[in-house]
Formats: C-alpha cells, sequence, structure tokens
C-alpha cells in the first residue's frame, strides 16, 4: 500500500508545514505508512524553524490521483488545495479553521478544534504518544504554537495553546522566548522577495458580497521596510489579482512588537471596505488598525461592504 501523502494549504507556513510532518512522524511511529508534503515553497521562517530543528523540508506534492489516500492539515478549504482533491482518498482533516465546504467521495474521520494552532490538536490527539516525540518533532510543534499565536500575543491563543507550549518547552529545556524572537527575525527579513511574492506570501481567498478577495498578511518586527516598498505592492496589485482569479487584493502589515496591523488603501473599494468594516480613517494611502493581528479571528470575520 503506497504511503500516505499528508500536507497542508497553499503558500505554506509554518504550521501547515511542520504539521505535515508531525502527523507523518506519528502515522509512521503507530505502524502506518505516511510522507508529508508540501504545497509550495516555505517562507524564511519555516525555513529557520527546520533547519533549527534538523529535520528535512518536505518535497512538492505529486500531481494527485484518485488512487491516492490523504490527510489534510491545517485547513479545509477547497480554494487552498489541489483542484481535483475531492477525487481523492481523504483519510482525515485536521484543523483549527472553521468549515469552508469541502466535498469528499466518502466519509473520513475530522478533528476540528478551536485552538490557535493545528499542531495544539495534534499534541492532543497523541494522547500517551506525544511523550515519545523525538527532540526535532517536539521542538517544531513549539515552533508552530509560537508562530501561530506571535508568542501568545494573538487573540486567537487558548489556554491550551499556551499549555502545551510550555509543557513543551520545559519537558525538552527550551528557551520558548528566544526561540520566538529568532523565527521572527526571520520572518522579518523578506529582502529577497519582489513585491509580487510577499503579496502571496500568506495569502488565502475569501468571498464577501459576491467579491471574491485575496487577503494577504505579512508578519513582521519590521513594518517600515515593508512599508518602504508600498509602491511596488500597489503596483504589483493588479498582475496579482488576475493570476489568482479574484476581484481584489488586501493587504495586511502585521506590527508583530506593536500588536497593530497596516492596510494599503490602493483603490476606492478598498477604502470604503476597509471603512465599513473597521471605522477607520481611510483619507491617505494606508489605514492603521490598532490591535488587530489575527486574520482569522479580527479581519475576515469582519470584511464587509
Amino acid at each position: 500500500m503506497d504511503a500516505i501523502k499528508v500536507f497542508g494549504h497553499k503558500s505554506p507556513d509554518t504550521d501547515t508545514t511542520c504539521s505535515a510532518i508531525i502527523w507523518a512522524w506519528y502515522l509512521n511511529a503507530t505502524g502506518q505508512g505516511a510522507k508529508p508534503y508540501m504545497l509550495g515553497e516555505p517562507n524564511n521562517e519555516t525555513a529557520y524553524v527546520l533547519k533549527r530543528w534538523n529535520t528535512p523540508q518536505p518535497d512538492l506534492l505529486p500531481a494527485l490521483t484518485g488512487k491516492d489516500s490523504v490527510v489534510i492539515v491545517d485547513t479545509n478549504n477547497p480554494q487552498e488545495l489541489p483542484e481535483n482533491i475531492s477525487d481523492v482518498n481523504i483519510v482525515a482533516i485536521i484543523d483549527h479553521h472553521k468549515l469552508s465546504g469541502l466535498a469528499t467521495k466518502s466519509p473520513l474521520t475530522m478533528h476540528l478544534r478551536p485552538v490557535a494552532c493545528t499542531a495544539t490538536v495534534m499534541y492532543d490527539l497523541m494522547g500517551e504518544k506525544a511523550k515519545d516525540m523525538p527532540e526535532n518533532i517536539a521542538g517544531i510543534v513549539l515552533s508552530c504554537i509560537l508562530s501561530d499565536t506571535l508568542e501568545f500575543r494573538s487573540p486567537t491563543t487558548t489556554p491550551r495553546d499556551q499549555e502545551v507550549a510550555e509543557k513543551i518547552a520545559a519537558q525538552y529545556e527550551i528557551d520558548a522566548h528566544a526561540l520566538a524572537e529568532e523565527m521572527f527575525a526571520a520572518k522579518s527579513d523578506v529582502s529577497k522577495y519582489s513585491e509580487a511574492e510577499l503579496l502571496t506570501l500568506d495569502a488565502k481567498k475569501f468571498e464577501v458580497a459576491g467579491k471574491n478577495l485575496l487577503v494577504s498578511s505579512l508578519e513582521t518586527t519590521s513594518p517600515a521596510g515593508v512599508l518602504a516598498r508600498k509602491a511596488g505592492f500597489v503596483a504589483a496589485i493588479k498582475d496579482i489579482a488576475a493570476k489568482e482569479g479574484v476581484d481584489d487584493v488586501l493587504f495586511f502589515i502585521v506590527d508583530i512588537l506593536k500588536e497593530e496591523a497596516t492596510v494599503l488603501l490602493h483603490n476606492d473599494f478598498v477604502k470604503k471596505m476597509i471603512h465599513t468594516s473597521f471605522g477607520a480613517d481611510v483619507s491617505g494611502d494606508t489605514a492603521v488598525l490598532p490591535g488587530v493581528v489575527s486574520r482569522k479571528k479580527q479581519i475576515l470575520p469582519v470584511l464587509k461592504v
């Protein structure tokens, strides 16, 4: 029997990449053949995490066929998955997002829990087996939690996320704060990326009042350097929208340390949406949204025209 393919969403981040690795390890450790995959190249933070924990980068996912058995992690949104995902045998979905309309050809196991991080869900699903995690797997579980919670700054953080992180840090003698600082420093170095690449590095498609949007988020400890490239982002948005098949692009630059987001106001439609959704002053070409750091909890749920 072929190994189960384990993978997450397009535009892979730390949680989706490392959750595939974590669950593939667990399946193999419990006698089920599995292999992790990615649906794109890793961002700087994810690449740092893999190197820090001496963990090989997963291969890119090959074309799927109806004979493949898969486990989907960190998403259940068909827009973030291969086009033929409904034609394969989906064994399980492990996620922390709301249901998003994925159709399957047969019943499956689903674990969707309201925590900040897929790796937290996995830690709990492992039960006693979690004690057997080698240091590199434990390290990437901790890294996932620190990434998705912005070191517990994000409003998505739950007590369980923090409990799991603290338990792993204590058990394996890891300085979680130092690890988070190193991760965020890696994430903030975006010098190698073009403006177009940054717009799609961490982006999700979302429909609002009949408009299909690409909602992009860039988390950084150095927002000034990103905002200095504002003209380049505006110039790239039209091409990105056409390439991604969306009506427009919303770009939020999240300042991890100040815990606020700056959104580009590149046309009247976006200005109207940001004013209606957040009550923000949209007289300039950017708007600052104090306290907004989470796309899942503070941006997507409130978007309206």
